[in-house]
């Protein structure tokens, strides 16, 4: 067995109704306890979920660590997590969302894949859907199988985004078409664009040879700032952002099958088969993550893309801008207040992108065979 160092850090905010079902999935890894450190920090949490992670905190006592740290004030996911990360030890690290559950031999399957190659960044689980009504009580247990949540990041020739797999049933040797031409199979481990934000396993190396420096008013600090999530983006693509810089300074992220956890994505509860299921989910968000969505994914392109690779794929990046535009005209306008915001913060942005293609290690080319 893998006797690897392993750091889960947890970040969260008011998850009183999840967070005992994921600890007791962190408290029933395989992999020896001795060799796993947890760190979670609370964002300023206002319900009982202190209350919940104190009162469990003795369970977890032959784990290497059980450390908690209890912010006034939200921090943001990533940031949160970089803050984490000050205070992790282990060769490889788990960015724990507090509605995903981990299946037992997650920590110890995940570690056996991650550790066959030095220059693998980061793993990207097999995620399933789940919902808070199929757990009885207390037991977190749910039957492997069902529908897909993620199996990671797929990106197309538009810049279109999307989670491979997403409600897709996973019935034994399966496929889903990302592309027309093109198929994902859920039951081979394989290499995919980048990992994405609800139960990444990240090396910890890998993490820190992303850092870059900032300043933002999101920082914990005032003036220049190292930074490996993107303190500008506060929530919401900063997984994204992170996944594609990895990528492009030479890291390889691969989706591993045996690596099993669910996530209950509220978001996406309901899959949207008509345009008018769309508009429900997307009213069902908050503006500020619809603001978010729009100029963050944005920014993750113009600090990560070649300028050569975006040439090449203009008439599919301006038909969907343009797509997009009629679309936020005429049912959600209010996104444009961003658009301000956008521009203020666009300087910065570009210093960032300056940083980032002094160190690139992935060419052009070697990026573009990811577009599909």
């Amino acid at each position: 067995m893998n006797d690897a160092l392993i750091t889960i850090n947890l970040v969260v905010l008011n998850g009183e109704k999840y967070v005992r079902h994921c600890l007791n999935s962190v408290k029933d890894q395989t992999h020896p306890h001795n060799r796993i450190e947890l760190n979670i920090l609370d964002n300023g949490s206002v319900d009982s979920t202190k209350t919940i992670i104190k009162e469990m905190a003795g369970e977890f006592s032959d784990f290497l660590k059980f450390n908690l740290i209890e912010n006034d004030k939200n921090l943001g996911m990533w940031p949160g997590q970089e803050k984490l990360l000050e205070h992790s030890a282990g060769e490889y690290v788990i960015i724990l969302s507090v509605d995903v559950i981990l299946d037992k031999d997650f920590v110890s399957n995940a570690v056996k894949a991650i550790s066959k190659d030095e220059k693998i960044g980061a793993i990207q689980a097999k995620v399933y859907k789940y919902d808070l009504s199929d757990l009885e009580n207390e037991n977190y247990k749910i039957k492997t199988g069902g529908t897909i949540d993620t199996c990671g990041f797929q990106i197309f020739k538009s810049r279109r985004i999307i989670n491979i797999g997403h409600g897709e049933k996973d019935n034994g040797p399966s496929f889903t078409k990302v592309s027309a031409g093109k198929q994902f199979d859920f039951n081979k481990e394989q290499e995919i664009f980048a990992v994405e934000g609800a139960v990444p396993v990240f090396r910890k190396n890998a993490l820190e040879n992303c850092r870059i420096m900032g300043q933002s008013e999101g920082s914990r600090e005032a003036g220049i700032v190292s930074e490996i999530a993107d303190h500008d983006m506060f929530w919401y693509a900063e997984d994204l952002d992170v996944a594609w810089r990895m990528r492009l300074f030479g890291w390889k992220q691969l989706f591993v099958p045996d690596v099993i956890a669910w996530h209950d994505r509220q978001t996406t509860k309901n899959l949207s088969r008509t345009f008018s299921d769309f508009l429900k989910i997307r009213r069902r968000l908050s503006l500020q993550k619809r603001r978010l969505e729009w100029r963050n994914i944005r920014f993750t392109i113009i600090k990560n893309d070649y300028t050569i690779n975006i040439l090449k794929d203009l008439p599919h990046i301006l038909k969907r801008e343009i797509m997009m535009l009629g679309y936020i005209i005429i049912f959600e306008p209010k996104i444009l207040a961003e658009v301000p915001t956008f521009f203020r913060l666009l300087p910065r942005i570009l210093k960032k992108r300056g940083q980032i293609m002094k160190r690139r290690v992935a060419g052009p080319e070697e990026m573009r065979r990811w577009f599909i």
